[in-house]
């Protein structure tokens, strides 16, 4: 039986139609989408899976290609499939003749060229270059980075272990701590069971602790998860400082059963230990917290490893990657294993992009390392009879990594917690007719409701919108909902003018009941609500405003100015619910 799309968020349909390849079968799967939830996103991953495959079964030789008719895109597919380089030229020659792009001209003759010199490696039977140093291949220029003390790479090296840097404030763990505690769990346990043998001892969750008195939450760790807890004591490190903590995280992520010849700092090579005897970690995960932003980049960058910041999503899979600066021959494909694939929005904030941190041919990346957004995951219930490792790392921190000491400090108001609120009535661009009204008629709507407060999106926190003081108080970042901001489950969630960017819907998708408010009919926030009404906010706020004073909703009212879903009303705010019905509010 085909999967049924409609059991899949969208983040998680892509990685569930990857082994399925048979196009009569993403047909099915496409058809039940449409039947049920009928999600654009989804059917647009559903149809460019059908279209990759569909085109594997054509003949991309057959002398039919006419590269002007193509977009790059297409044209970088079809190239692919393509083994002579004299049917290559061919198509260049059409393209100069045509369109001439330089775009096009260009995935050609790198085609024309990576299959050269894969026939040049093949006739020789040497594909194996001495491989030369910066230094050595640009002796005219200044190498700043040369002398780095910690960059120590590996060649051939040992990675075990999922390794979590658990952040902490005023002797707690944050909760974002705990969330990844859970997850690193949850990753660690499947990745037992599908890579570790029988023979073989399973690979663990190390829970990292750096600063003052943090000893004390060792037992909370291995409860949340942890199989391991390793932990600095310094009551000189009660507040994070930059310098000793990455020092410390990179001591501990080096610390091996035989030490090196040198970590880089005189007088700490660490003693043997028996808890662990591979090089470093294979998997690190941080906090997407100030701190742990600052923190995750130092330290991935002195372990000469690679970073994914600011990730909501985490799974562990084999992948192919035929990309010549990773498998060192132009033409092939090399599939690596156990790649910690790590999900985050992309810039144009409405789909993710998954990063990967992989080996390249003379060089290897390890930790595969990324932040984590907090509330991207749930806390696990703790298990006090989980049993674990406790270990003390020790070291010296000299004092001149402590040139920089806060003696005095006040907290900072927290500003506004948008959590626990039954409603949150959220506004997004489209107040940008009249920003000071639009926020107007938001608080007005929250102020309906007995327990409700009003939220903004990214939009407006970075935006030039011009508000009158009795409104500005509504439009700073404390109030912004999302990836960045704050995540918030309320019962209703009333978002106006908000498109729905993958970073917002990150903010507040597991509210109980969702309602949009939008002009646009094709906005990204209908996928994913309950209700949506295709209007003018300024028109439809009020009159839901209403309807909250008086308990009662008026939709002929809300008709005058346009129209719900529905073959007898023509014109106006459109709404629908989840079954294409009437809203009910």
């Amino acid at each position: 039986m085909p999967l049924d799309p409609n059991d899949y968020d969208i983040s998680e349909l892509g990685p569930a139609l990857k082994d399925v390849e048979d196009v009569d079968e993403l047909r099915e799967i496409l058809a039940a989408e449409e039947a049920g939830q009928d999600r654009v996103g989804a059917k647009k991953l559903i149809e460019s899976r059908i279209e990759k495959f569909a085109d594997d079964g054509e003949d991309a030789g057959d002398g039919e290609l006419d590269p002007s008719e193509m977009s790059l895109a297409d044209l970088g597919n079809a190239i692919r499939k393509i083994e002579d380089t004299d049917r290559l030229r061919e198509v260049l020659d059409a393209e100069e003749s045509g369109a001439n792009r330089d775009g096009a001209k260009r995935l050609i003759s790198q085609r024309i060229e990576s299959l050269t010199e894969t026939e040049e490696d093949d006739g020789d039977g040497d594909t194996d270059e001495e491989r030369l140093s910066p230094e050595e291949k640009h002796p005219d220029l200044d190498h700043p980075t040369a002398d780095k003390r910690h960059v120590r790479a590996l060649d051939g090296g040992e990675y075990r272990d999922m390794w979590v840097y658990c952040e902490t404030q005023g002797g707690d763990l944050l909760s974002v701590s705990r969330e990844m505690l859970g997850k690193a769990r949850e990753l660690m346990d499947d990745y037992n069971a599908r890579y570790v043998g029988d023979d073989e001892a399973d690979e663990r969750v190390v829970a990292v602790l750096i600063g003052d008195g943090v000893s004390e939450l060792a037992d909370e760790c291995i409860a949340l998860g942890a199989d391991v807890v390793v932990h600095y004591e310094d009551e000189r490190l009660d507040r994070f400082v930059h310098k000793p903590y990455t020092e410390v995280f990179c001591e501990m992520a080096r610390w091996h059963a035989e030490p090196p010849d040198a970590t880089g700092v005189e007088g700490t090579d660490p003693d043997p230990t028996d808890w662990r005897d591979y090089d470093e970690p294979r998997y690190v995960l941080f906090p997407a917290t100030n701190n742990g932003r600052d923190l995750s980049a130092m330290v991935q960058a002195e372990l000469d490893s690679g970073l994914a910041s600011d990730c909501s999503g985490l799974y562990i899979e084999d992948t192919e990657i035929s990309n010549p600066a990773k498998t060192g021959e132009p033409g092939t494909t090399k599939t690596f294993r156990r790649v910690l694939h790590m999900k985050r929005p992309d810039f144009s904030g409405f789909e993710y992009s998954t990063i990967l941190c992989l080996d390249a041919p003379d060089r290897e990346f390890h930790p595969q390392g990324g932040s984590v957004i907090p509330g991207s995951f749930d806390v696990p219930d703790p298990n006090p009879e989980r049993e674990g490792e406790v270990i003390a790392f020790e070291t010296d921190v000299p004092d001149d990594w402590l040139r920089v000491r806060v003696t005095e400090h006040d907290r900072l108001d927290e500003g506004v917690d948008l959590t626990g609120h039954d409603v949150i009535v959220a506004v997004g661009r489209g107040i940008g007719a009249d920003p000071t009204r639009g926020m107007e008629l938001a608080v007005e709507l929250a102020d309906a409701f007995e327990d409700a407060e009003v939220g903004v999106s990214r939009g407006i926190v970075t935006g030039s919108y011009q508000f009158d003081a009795h409104v500005e108080q509504y439009t700073h970042e404390d109030r912004q909902i999302g990836e960045t901001g704050q995540i918030v489950e309320p019962k209703i969630y009333i978002g106006a003018g908000i498109s729905g960017a993958v970073q917002h819907k990150v903010g507040m998708d597991e509210s109980d009941t969702i309602i949009a408010v939008n002009t646009d009919p094709d906005a990204r926030i209908r996928d994913f609500s309950d209700y949506f009404v295709e209007g003018d906010l300024f028109e439809v706020l009020p009159r839901l405003t209403e309807a909250v004073e008086t308990g009662e909703l008026d939709l002929a009212a809300m008709a005058d100015g346009g129209r719900r879903r529905s073959p007898e009303t023509d014109g106006g705010p459109e709404t629908t619910g989840e079954e294409g019905g009437d809203a009910d509010v």
